[in-house]
């Protein structure tokens, strides 16, 4: 899952961000491209800005949380018709703020598991299927680590 990132793919970077055992997840805005379809937080590297830098800079954008970016764990090529996308996926950890909706219809932590039953966005069909299927894929914290009052997800206010 780590096809090269060549030519003129546009290229984003998202965070795998954990929490108790679930995962981070957005609601793409209506009224955006793809809008309404779920994605890991994250955005467009801007010209002169590395993978990371960029990662930090849209989640302090769209959600007021400081991250610690760490390893890379997927990394697709996707093409759709309005352009050719180049998605790095990095795990993530908040180190301040606590996420809200600033640009974003929702947000809700999902247990991996879960994930198959939310509409993502094309670029993320095999990264969804991998977190899905494997133990521990929730960035630092195990899966089993804890679970939230009644093993409902959670969804967060703005």
């Amino acid at each position: 899952m780590r096809a090269p990132c060549a030519g003129p793919a546009t290229q984003v970077v998202a965070a795998l961000i954990g929490q108790a055992g679930r995962l981070l997840i957005c609601q793409r805005p209506a009224h955006k491209a793809r809008g309404l379809l779920w994605e890991f937080p994250g955005g467009k590297v801007d010209p002169g800005e590395g993978p990371r830098e960029a990662l930090i800079r849209e989640c302090q954008e769209e959600l007021g949380v400081t991250l610690q970016v760490g390893e890379l764990y997927a990394q697709v090529t996707h093409p759709y018709p309005d352009l050719l996308v180049c998605l790095r996926l990095y795990r993530a950890r908040i180190v301040s703020g606590e996420p809200k909706k600033l640009e974003h219809a929702d947000l809700r932590w999902v247990r991996p598991e879960d994930l198959t039953q939310y509409d993502f966005c094309p670029a993320d069909t095999e990264i969804i299927a991998r977190l899905a299927g494997e133990a521990g894929g929730c960035g630092n914290t195990p899966p089993q680590s804890k679970q939230h009052e009644g093993g409902q997800d959670e969804a967060l206010s703005s």
